[in-house]
């Protein structure tokens, strides 16, 4: 274990000497709170912070992440408050802190929900401070290296959150190594056998390549040197979890994989690695489609690099990757490679770091529109997947978007607005479906509608979590409002019968009943009503007095346009259309269902006006209706054909069709039709009922 004197000496490499106090100052305060506390393997718990700050020591950070590093459990394990760490190091010190430390005071029903609120709580103080990610990132990083200790059962649980959460934010901030260090200690935890197999055969395999590798290594080397090149040569391991991951996806065996033999080409400038390309293209050849230039268009994280696959000799694989010293270096330490401390307007984030930024921004706005934390949690997930896809707005700005993004993932990441407006979607200047997976090197154009509004069966193909979670939002704020506006016409039709309406009511009359249904504002009792959670018939009884008379029932049914949107439905069971006498039944939740006057399900409730209301259609009601027919005629050849054939002739729509046989002769035919009134359902019948071998066409009801 390091001791504060060997990590104080590394340190004075690259901090001056006062902040290297600071950092031992730390290290004492951590040493006499945490005094007597032990960790599972037996050594005095100060060992681990002490390790964290040596982990963020060899990525060169700031005084202050090691100082928070050192402190980073003071507040969960001990009984030190943030306040008495703000005035022993600063506000900076405690903020990180507090950030990385976990929610202890609060109870949570499942343990899933406790980590997702955890990590919601250190994604609002990453928004603040992103040093608070890298703090965590090597605390969980230690806690992986040490996991031996414990249970089974808990080593599987960690392991599979490092797995699913911490790699991925390691990668998406562009910290390979440490992404690789995490990867692999979480496979040796969760399939230990498979994982030391693995190990076996790459040692084995080693020794048997090492020849090979040699060679091609040799002929890289003396190329360099005959073009007058400088750069290093060296040989990629692929690390475990990597090739567990290859052999499984991709269904490979071992010996597939390692057949590839990878390296890597480290020179002085960018110049120079397009130079050594075109070098390396003429030693071996280059295999097609297979060449990615990430130095034009860096990878979302800001990796950089040339790749590129050869034929080596004998016909052997060879990946490799060429880029200069800053770029390695960027690569295995990410945003810790150039760390900015503080970034003013003469001094902008810029790479890996800007890039960090933009991404937590989005994380931040995710975190605002989430339902709660578990939604939140499931949309980073979404969004921490490493692979992706490069897209040019028709202005040529590109847009990276993770793989399998559709034209709607698009949308949303150039803007929100742009997101609830879109209604259709032009890729490379040809209309397209909105749900189609993009390309890399596609141009997409988004057309919008004033007034438009997200479908909810977009959340069946968008990949974003930005796209998921602004869908999900926007789609609550339109039940609310379509929720609030029937509410407000289902109280009116009621208070109608005392010549009363919502706007004419007075004020504190309403104060009270919203007080005696723990209600701040009337939308919210209008909300309760629309959704079927409380009868319109109840609340407007309570408006007008305090006594239980019953109210005269209004003139007139309520009229449906057909447009009242997500909180009202039309019953299957009946399947009412425009022209059919209609009434409604309150649902708790669900809104207003419609059923048909006649319809035997809402038989025992047709009378009570706090659960059914009369209604009828609007003239002006549009849209298009379900009708389920059953046609009964003699069996023919292409019999499926001629029925389609009519129903559209009559301007109809074919939802759905089955068939069978009553005997050899006969067949019975279920057709779900879309109309838009009973107008137009007749002209259907009438089409149908001129088919040659009809016998008898009946509306089905359930």
């Amino acid at each position: 274990m390091p001791s504060i004197d060997a990590l104080a000496d590394r340190l004075s490499t690259y901090l001056d000497g006062d902040q290297v106090n600071l950092v031992r100052r730390a290290y004492f305060y951590a040493e006499q709170a945490h005094d007597g506390q032990r960790r599972r393997s037996g050594e005095a718990y100060v060992t681990h912070p002490l390790a964290v700050a040596s982990i963020l020591a060899d990525m060169h950070m700031d005084h202050q992440s090691l100082m928070a590093a050192m402190l980073h459990d003071v507040i969960e394990d001990t009984g030190i408050a943030k306040e008495a760490l703000d005035a022993q190091f600063g506000e900076s010190v405690a903020e990180l802190v507090d950030g990385v430390s976990k929610l202890t005071q609060m109870n949570f029903e499942t343990k899933a929900e406790a980590q997702a609120e955890n990590f919601q709580k250190m994604a609002m103080a990453m928004a603040r401070d992103i040093r608070v990610i890298l703090v965590k990132l090597a605390d969980r990083l230690h806690n992986m290296r040490t996991l031996e200790v414990l249970s089974g059962e808990k080593r599987r649980r960690i392991a599979k959150e490092t797995l699913e959460i911490y790699a991925p934010i390691a990668n998406r901030l562009g910290m390979h190594s440490m992404r690789i260090e995490f990867e692999d200690l979480g496979f040796k935890a969760m399939h230990p056998m498979r994982s030391e197999r693995i190990r076996t055969a790459v040692k084995r395999a080693r020794g048997n390549r090492k020849e090979i590798v040699n060679k091609i290594e040799e002929s890289i080397t003396h190329c360099l040197a005959r073009e007058g090149m400088e750069g290093e040569v060296m040989g990629r391991e692929k690390h475990l979890y990597g090739i567990y991951q290859k052999m499984r996806g991709k269904r490979r065996a071992f010996n597939e994989i390692m057949d590839v033999y990878a390296f890597r080409i480290v020179v002085d400038k960018v110049d120079t690695c397009y130079r050594v390309l075109g070098a390396v293209h003429n030693l071996y050849k280059p295999l097609p489609g297979r060449f990615k230039d990430y130095i034009a268009i860096p990878k979302a994280n800001g990796y950089q690099s040339l790749h590129t696959t050869l034929f080596g000799m004998h016909g052997v694989p060879i990946e490799i990757q060429i880029r200069t010293r800053e770029m390695e270096e960027l690569a295995n330490n990410g945003i810790a490679a150039h760390w900015l401390y503080k970034s003013n307007e003469e001094d902008q984030p810029k790479g890996s770091h800007a890039r960090a930024r933009q991404w937590v921004k989005g994380v931040l706005e995710m975190q605002q529109r989430a339902g709660n934390s578990l939604e939140f949690i499931e949309s980073v997930k979404i969004d921490l997947f490493p692979d992706e896809v490069y897209v040019f707005t028709p202005k040529g700005r590109i847009m990276e978007l993770p793989k399998g993004s559709t034209a709607v993932d698009f949308a949303y990441a150039v803007h929100t607005d742009v997101g609830n407006t879109c209604i259709a979607c032009r890729i490379n200047r040809r209309l397209a479906p909105l749900s189609q997976a993009l390309e890399s090197g596609s141009t997409v154009e988004i057309v919008t509608a004033p007034g438009a509004r997200p479908n909810p069966a977009w959340l069946s193909f968008v990949v974003t979590g930005k796209a998921r979670t602004h869908i999900r939002h926007a789609l609550k704020l339109q039940r609310r409002s379509e929720s609030i506006s029937l509410g407000e016409r289902l109280l009116n039709k009621v208070l109608a019968g005392f010549d009363s309406r919502v706007d004419k009511l007075s004020p504190e009359r309403v104060q009270a009943v919203l007080a005696e249904y723990h209600q701040d504002v009337i939308e919210d009792l209008l909300e309760d009503i629309g959704l079927g959670n409380r009868m319109a018939y109840v609340v407007a009884r309570r408006l007008l007095s305090d006594s239980n008379e019953a109210l005269p029932s209004s003139e007139g049914p309520l009229a449906i346009r057909g447009t009242e949107g997500l909180v009202l439905s039309y019953a299957k069971c009946c399947t009412p259309i425009p022209g059919d006498p209609i009434v409604g039944h309150l649902s708790a939740g669900k809104g207003m269902v419609v059923h048909l006057d006649s319809c035997k399900n809402i038989g025992e409730i047709r009378h009570n006006p706090e659960k059914c209301i009369q209604l009828s259609w609007a003239k002006d009601v549009t849209g298009e209706f379900n009708v389920e027919l059953r046609v009964e005629l003699e069996h023919q050849r292409g019999l499926i054909a001629l029925l389609a054939g009519s129903v559209n002739a009559a301007d109809g729509n074919i939802e759905k069709i089955s068939m069978d046989e009553r005997d050899g002769r006969i067949s019975i035919v279920q057709l779900v039709v879309s109309v838009h009134d009973r107008v137009h359902l007749a002209r259907v019948i009438k089409k149908l009922r001129a088919l040659t071998g009809v016998i008898r066409i009946t509306r089905a009801r359930a």
